[in-house]
């Protein structure tokens, strides 16, 4: 599993809203930081994704009156969960994380950047039409597969996931680089869509073997 040539590792939405603390803290978000800089060393090609929603984000709660976080509302491409308001452009919450190290770290993908759409994959926004191109750009690099961590496990990165799956690359989910918000059964109903996908789970002592 010692991952080599043709292996990409993408790390999700580090940023401080998503830590203890933040707008929208996942349980244990810091907790990851320090096995991805461990994990981050295997890979010559590495992406990291970053929310940067401008203020007012149609996915903000605050944005629909009457309506609360994790309410949904409908939207123009469909059922869109409601967040506290969180990773906005510029602010503190939507920095990376001061001590992730990763410094040979080539792309970084900023997502939910249109204030009518928002975006949880690295691949596709929410509207499933508007692309970033990072699979392009991994197709360049001779990337065949991607290892996926970061937060939250049952959206953004199961989002991105699957979508590298949909895109042909062969995905790998390292399970303790990840921590997940877990709302409503979420996260049983994210493994088991990536399961079906096909996409591995392993721990991060995995790949070093």
């Amino acid at each position: 599993m010692r991952p080599g040539v043709g292996d990409a590792l993408i790390v999700t939405d580090p940023q401080y809203d998503f830590m203890p603390g933040g707008a929208l803290a996942v349980a244990g978000g810091d907790e990851i930081v320090p096995v991805v800089n461990r994990i981050g060393r295997l890979f010559t090609e590495v992406v990291l994704t970053q929310d940067w929603h401008p203020a007012g984000h149609a996915s903000f709660a605050s944005s629909h009156a009457g309506k609360a976080p994790f309410q949904t509302a409908e939207l123009a491409y469909g059922t869109q969960v409601l967040w506290p308001d969180h990773c906005v452009q510029g602010s503190h919450g939507a920095r990376l994380h001061d001590d992730l190290d990763l410094p040979h770290a080539r792309l970084i993908i900023r997502k939910g950047d249109d204030a009518a759409v928002d975006s949880y994959s690295a691949f596709l926004a929410a509207d499933r039409r508007s692309a970033t191109g990072l699979d392009g750009y991994l197709r360049s690099r001779s990337v065949k597969r991607v290892f996926v961590c970061g937060l939250a496990t049952d959206f953004c990165v199961a989002w991105t996931a699957l979508d590298a799956r949909a895109a042909g690359f062969e995905v790998v989910l390292v399970e303790d680089a990840c921590r997940a918000i877990d709302t409503d059964g979420s996260l049983d109903r994210a493994r088991a869509e990536m399961t079906a996908a096909g996409v591995r789970f392993v721990s991060a002592d995995d790949l070093f073997i």
